[in-house]
């Protein structure tokens, strides 16, 4: 009797297990991409293997690749859910680091996201919790030139009414990744003044017709944010203090710095189908130091049509430069990680939906002028979508700066220069002044061969043309003048296999 009761309270327990189980509802979202890239060039200049023109300095011209994503949502009801997002890959296939080699089993598993989702008890106020992906407004290209990637923080978003909303965050970018040596006591501080914290309040306005969405955020840095980080570059370090740090002749940092950014998007849809699309940020990052400050400025507008058969549109930018003294900082606006798609361009920036290869002139426009003319997604077949793009661009830097770039912040000199257009490219975006200039021509081709599948096929290719005077660029030393043969047009081709669900 004591055996049947106990497996008769297991049983009970179990069925208890369960019934609260279902209480969770499982949501399952997921892409895979086979990916598959034939281009050169696309440093602008030779591989560094003899009789090899590759794409870049660790690419073959050809490469394959594949990338799978997989997000799980745990939704308890529509006050309370959780979300966890992995992604396996890229993977290059054949490669033995990212697990696309023999065997297959490199360790390529990444957390991308991971957070709750809550509302606070009789309100309607959203609260987001954890690692998100986060971005500042942008209503010309697909993505904001100052934020938008994943970043752990905490979100708040509040809807007052059916036209006036309210967002606000605090995110960590880098905290605890090594710490800060003082210049005066020469002593190290582990995990002490390494961290940097962002704050930014949105109001989007929606009215008949228009959106505006203005906005503000600050952000305070530690001096050794960046020490032992995994990949600085790819975000503020490149794009702002490592070039102050670079040519600018900039002394060790001591403090905290602080910057600022503020902005004013939004969209005129009222003459329907006729938009009005426009971005205007402003932003700046000061130190004690003031060879480090920078402050600039971004606009972008955007007039498209949308007919039945497609798209047309025009659209140009602008951002500030710099001048042409190295000692008073830089005039370009600070980036923090302008990581996402930009509509504009899908080689030239970073623009690709899904992993083709992009950004050979960097992630995001600052110091660069440029005008566009797209047709977007014209389709004559079923679900068969073409997207045309021509870009002529340049840059907005002083032209004396090169000078300073190539004999001063260089960061090839100790290795030795094959590329002029090396010199440009050690900074993101690549490092143009107002005598250089660039062409972007693109096609995308998008076959909806299923509901949940579709083919790509991508073409692009960009002419870069940088002014080879002794007072600028100067002569290539590997290959000539920059004129003739020393930089090389680079081009890209893409097929992607995209399964989502």
């Amino acid at each position: 009797m004591k055996k049947l009761m106990t497996l008769a309270l297991a049983a009970a327990m179990m069925l208890g297990a369960a019934t609260g189980a279902s209480a969770i509802d499982f949501k399952a979202k997921g892409q895979w991409i086979m990916s598959f890239d034939y281009g050169m060039h696309g440093n602008f200049g030779e591989s560094k293997a003899k009789n090899n023109s590759g794409f870049g300095k660790h690419e073959d011209e050809f490469e394959a690749r594949q990338r799978v994503r997989l997000q799980l949502d745990a939704v308890a009801s529509e006050a309370l859910s959780g979300t966890v997002f992995f992604e396996i890959g890229d993977q290059i296939w054949g490669q033995d680091s990212t697990g696309g080699a023999l065997g297959a089993d490199g360790k390529v598993v990444e957390l991308k996201r991971a957070y709750i989702d809550w509302m606070v008890p009789q309100t309607d106020l959203k609260v987001r919790m954890g690692i998100q992906g986060l971005a500042l407004p942008s209503f010309t290209t697909n993505a904001s030139q100052i934020f938008d990637d994943d970043v752990a923080a905490v979100s708040l978003n509040y809807q007052f009414n059916e036209n006036v909303g309210l967002t606000a965050f605090w995110a960590r970018p880098y905290n605890d990744n090594g710490g800060y040596k003082s210049q005066w006591s020469g002593k190290d501080y582990d995990n002490y003044m390494d961290n940097m914290d962002m704050f930014a309040v949105l109001l989007p306005l929606s009215f008949d017709g228009v959106k505006v969405t203005p906005w503000v955020m600050y952000a305070a840095m530690g001096p050794g944010m960046f020490d032992n980080a995994k990949d600085p570059g790819n975000a503020w370090g490149r794009a702002s203090a490592g070039m102050q740090s670079g040519f600018k002749g900039t002394d060790w940092n001591d403090s905290y710095g602080n910057a600022f950014w503020a902005g004013v998007t939004g969209e005129v849809t009222y003459w329907d189908p006729f938009r009005i699309a426009w971005d205007v940020n402003y932003g700046s990052a000061s130190y004690e130091d003031q060879k480090m400050n920078r402050a600039g400025w971004l606009a972008s507008l955007l007039l498209e049509y949308k007919l039945d058969w497609g798209t047309p549109g025009l659209y140009g930018w602008y951002g500030s430069g710099d001048d042409s003294n190295p000692r008073n900082g830089s005039e370009r606006m600070p980036v923090v990680s302008a990581n996402g798609n930009n509509g504009f361009s899908n080689f030239a920036f970073n623009g690709n939906p899904y992993i083709a290869r992009e950004g050979v002139l960097g992630t995001n426009m600052t110091g660069t002028w440029g005008i566009g003319a797209r047709l977007k997604d014209v389709s004559f077949l079923e679900d068969l979508k073409h997207t045309l793009r021509v870009n002529f661009m340049g840059g907005t830097n002083a032209p004396k700066m090169a000078k300073y770039i190539r004999d001063y912040g260089n960061p090839y000199a100790k290795h030795g220069v094959r590329n002029v257009a090396q010199y440009a490219t050690a900074y993101d975006p690549m490092y143009l002044t107002t005598d250089d200039t660039a062409l972007e021509i693109g096609l995308t081709n998008t076959y909806k061969m299923y509901d949940n599948f579709t083919v790509m096929l991508d073409a692009s290719y960009v002419a870069l043309w940088l002014e080879d005077s002794r007072s600028v660029w100067g002569k290539n030393p590997g290959r000539g003048a920059l004129g003739g043969d020393g930089v090389y047009d680079a081009w890209n081709v893409n097929l992607s296999f995209v399964y989502s669900f």
